[in-house]
């Protein structure tokens, strides 16, 4: 007697993907530095369009410079990555990072806000700088401080 066997096609489910911790924090911070120059630079462009010349001069220069785009979006985005650099530092190095990263944070948006008044500008560009500075804190300091890890 011997047996026979058909092909029978068997059904399996799909795998279903399973995001690591990992990659959902750093899909949350790459979405708050993403949000940080994207929403500059929205900012920026209503200024603009309002009326705000974005110029600035050295105390000691004669000459002005005034600021363009695509500088408001790269220096957004490189200091929000120095944000999510220090915050994975922290966290590779101390059980405190949270904690460390939100002080430091605290500090250097306080510190950001000296060159603006350094500079000689219109009071409109004063404003709408320091806007800008704090909209790159308030879109890193809870999408990235939420997600730190303490060891």
């Amino acid at each position: 007697m011997t047996a026979t066997t058909s092909p029978i096609a068997v059904r399996t489910r799909p795998a279903t993907r399973t995001v690591s911790a990992t990659t959902r924090r750093r899909r949350q911070r790459a979405l708050g530095v993403g949000g940080a120059v994207v929403a500059n630079s929205l900012l920026y462009l209503a200024g603009r369009a309002a009326g705000t010349d974005f110029t600035l001069t050295d105390p000691g220069a004669t000459q002005s410079h005034q600021l363009i785009l695509p500088e408001i979006a790269a220096f957004s985005l490189v200091f929000a990555l120095l944000g999510w650099g220090s915050l994975a530092l922290l966290e590779r190095f101390t059980r405190h990072a949270r904690t460390v990263w939100s002080a430091l944070a605290g500090v250097v948006l306080l510190a950001s806000f000296v060159p603006v008044f350094i500079e000689q500008a219109t009071v409109d560009t004063r404003v709408m700088l320091c806007v800008l500075h704090a909209v790159v804190a308030a879109a890193l300091l809870p999408m990235l401080r939420r997600q730190a890890g303490d060891r």
